[in-house]
């Protein structure tokens, strides 16, 4: 059987079905789209709240860091300052103790009869330390006469301890301005021995300083060993 043609009313009516389904066909494409479109932005959207909330995060990490530093180094500071404090106290306290050591030297040189037996033993034990059969005793200009003494009966105890001879040259050349005491020098003059009441003090100082500051302040928890 043969086809007819479409009349009019037939063509419109597929014309009609053609364009509705166009129209659907367009519809569920632009669903999609939108579907798509949406399912981006939310992507994007999480993707940059979580970025904001990343850089949010690293930004109160490094003011949180940068206040524990702060603190760090402020309470640093404070201890630095407290400690420095106490090491000053510590210091003018054992300078005062010098001090008054220092005082008492000075009070034995005022003291003739102590100073010229203080003056005799130091005179022998330079005597006995040096050996040699000359040497020279320097003194305080201030105090010539009394070495001169002290210096003589030194000479005789040297003797009587070491059986030797010593030819001892008192001279005046020594500051009136130190505490007092002697220096010998041998004869041949490359030894000399300081036996002034300021360097035995010092020594004094230097030795029992570790010791002073124990009795005064307990042990060091940061030094291990002690001389």
């Amino acid at each position: 059987m043969a086809s007819r043609p479409l009349n009019d009313d037939e063509v419109l009516s597929e014309m009609n079905k053609m364009v509705a389904f166009i129209k659907q066909e367009a519809l569920e494409k632009a669903r999609e789209i939108k579907v798509k479109a949406d399912e981006e932005f939310a992507i994007e959207k999480a993707k940059l709240v979580k970025q904001e909330q990343q850089a949010i995060d690293a930004q109160y990490e490094k003011k949180r860091k940068g206040a524990e530093v702060a603190q760090k180094i402020a309470h640093s500071t404070l201890t630095n300052k407290s400690r420095l404090k106490l090491l000053q106290q510590r210091e003018e306290h054992l300078q005062d103790l010098f001090a008054t050591a220092r005082e008492n030297i000075d009070s034995l040189a005022k003291d003739e009869g102590r100073y010229v037996q203080f003056l005799e033993g130091v005179i022998v034990q330079g005597f006995l330390s040096l050996l040699e059969p000359d040497v020279t005793v320097h003194a305080r200009e201030k105090d010539v006469e009394k070495v001169q003494r002290a210096a003589d009966g030194a000479v005789k105890q040297y003797k009587e301890i070491s059986g030797r001879t010593v030819n001892a040259t008192v001279k005046g050349t020594l500051s009136n301005d130190i505490a007092g005491g002697v220096k010998l020098v041998s004869g041949t003059e490359r030894i000399t021995l300081d036996n002034t009441l300021d360097e035995r003090l010092r020594l004094l100082e230097d030795r029992m300083l570790p010791e002073i500051r124990a009795d005064l302040f307990g042990p060091n928890p940061n030094r291990k060993f002690y001389t």
